[in-house]
């Protein structure tokens, strides 16, 4: 059995933080979004705002849960051995939620702390399974 870095093994923790908050980003999108609180998060101003673009944050709340599930399916794989396909996993779902967040980014000012939660862990699951693939360690 191969022994995985540690800077592999930190890349592996981050893509399952990267997952875990997706996936909660699916629930408020996706479960929740018509919730007072849920309308605050994401400065709905109205209750029939909210339901005007329900269909919308549905839809994108499963695009949140399939890179959710890319990224965990992926570092289940490398754990059971099947390090190609789980790494192949991990870097296309993280790759994926940092390129979302890039485009937050793009929209305006006001999506920068949106796009700080969404992208800060699959880029340091990015940086350290660069890392890790490249020196070993």
């Amino acid at each position: 059995m191969e022994v995985m870095s540690v800077l592999l093994v930190i890349s592996s923790v981050f893509a399952v933080l990267a997952g875990l908050v997706h996936v909660y980003i699916f629930f408020l999108e996706s479960v929740a979004w018509t919730s007072p609180r849920v309308r605050r998060i994401f400065g709905i101003a109205s209750e029939t705002e909210a339901q005007a673009t329900r269909s919308l944050a549905f839809n994108q709340g499963f695009y949140n849960l399939f890179l959710a599930i890319g990224a965990l399916l992926g570092v289940v794989l490398v754990l059971a051995g099947n390090t190609a396909s789980g790494w192949t996993l991990v870097v296309f779902s993280t790759a994926s939620m940092l390129g979302a967040a890039v485009v937050l980014v793009g929209t305006g000012r006001r999506y920068l702390n949106s796009a700080f939660v969404q992208g800060s862990f699959p880029l340091i699951a990015l940086l350290f399974a660069f890392l890790g693939s490249t020196f070993g360690v």
